[in-house]
């Protein structure tokens, strides 16, 4: 066979086939683009771009990576670890999709379940967590260091449910207050230090304190997998509910989202690496987290600015500081909106 010279004019023709294919791809593309931003309506396509959700009553299972996965459709997200140990839950959802919850527990794995994290207290992350608690057994283990704490602190027969301490106090009514869920679903081994460590299906798992949208929110990190449950500090449907009477703040979510930037590991070209399982919302990664921060501390600038400048809270919502960012992350309708976001904003910084 004879070889064709770099110069050679088949290679030519080759070539501009190529980008004469390559256009038409092109200017298909555009024509599809172009015809589905005329069906959504005002000539735009819809951003962000909707993940279709599992159908109502169903609970969706996604494999992130490791021995981690994320359940969808239950409420807040929720993380499962498996191994031969058994079954580790980072929150459980809302109370009325706990059989859905565990029947897609059960089909990752029919070991015991074992331990229950919770990230923070609002009612979508521990909503489930007495019924799925009632299935479980803990692993009476003895070394202080480890989930089950000292011993004779914990009813071996349920699993053992691990929270900063103030999310124990909300959810088992200190103060007088109410309880907000059955007795079992309590956190029966809390902590209150910066961060908790034990050590399960074969990989560290450490819990580190990082108060943001309350003072008790935690974030899990599963070393070995190279996966982080961020709970509602990263929520890539809206703005981060920011519970100010629980002693969450503007500040301390910027400070506790550089925090989870600092586990976060990109690989090639900032993509890949650890992944990041939200409080809502799709998968995440090292860039995605950066990008959230990144809004986060420019409202907070804005808005810090303006109440320097003598503004009041209506003219702060009226200056729209959240403006470019509303597309991704607005919401008009629903508990936590737009509005409910900035006003939150503005009365932490004028705690401060």
């Amino acid at each position: 066979m004879t070889r064709q010279p770099k110069d050679s004019p088949r290679r030519g023709v080759a070539a501009w086939r190529g980008v004469a294919l390559l256009c038409v791809s092109l200017l298909g593309g555009t024509a599809l683009v172009s015809t589905q931003s005329a069906q959504a309506g005002e000539g735009q396509a819809e951003w962000p771009p909707r993940v279709h959700a599992p159908a109502a009553g169903t609970v969706e299972v996604l494999p992130v990576q490791g021995n981690v996965y994320m359940l969808v459709g239950a409420g807040a997200n929720i993380t499962v670890q498996i191994g031969d140990d058994g079954v580790l839950v980072v929150d459980t959802g809302g109370a009325s999709m706990s059989e859905a919850v565990l029947a897609a527990i059960r089909r990752l794995s029919t070991r015991p379940l074992r331990y229950i994290i919770n990230t923070v207290e609002f009612e979508d992350h521990v909503g489930g967590n007495a019924a799925i608690a009632d299935v479980g057994e803990t692993i009476p283990f003895r070394a202080p260091d480890y989930a089950a704490g000292p011993q004779g602190a914990l009813d071996v027969g349920k699993a053992s449910v691990i929270a900063y301490l103030t999310v124990f106090h909300r959810l088992a009514g200190a103060a007088g207050a109410a309880p907000r869920i059955p007795e079992t679903g309590w956190p029966d081994n809390t902590f209150s230090i910066p961060q908790k460590r034990l050590y399960f299906n074969g990989e560290p798992v450490v819990i580190l304190h990082r108060p943001g949208n309350t003072d008790g929110t935690s974030i899990v990190l599963f070393r070995k997998s190279d996966v982080v449950s961020a709970g509602d500090l990263l929520d890539l449907t809206g703005y981060p509910r920011i519970d100010l009477e629980a002693g969450g703040g503007i500040e301390r979510m910027v400070e506790a989202l550089n925090g989870l930037i600092d586990v976060t590991v990109p690989a090639g070209n900032a993509s890949g690496g650890t992944l990041v399982v939200p409080g809502h919302g799709r998968l995440a990664d090292h860039a995605e987290v950066v990008y959230y921060r990144d809004m986060m501390a420019i409202v907070r600038d804005r808005v810090q600015d303006m109440i320097r400048r003598g503004l009041t809270l209506e003219q702060v919502k009226a200056a729209r500081p959240t403006r470019e960012y509303d597309a991704r992350y607005g919401r008009e309708t629903g508990p936590w909106t737009t509005e409910r976001f900035v006003e939150a904003v503005y009365r932490s910084l004028s705690q401060s």
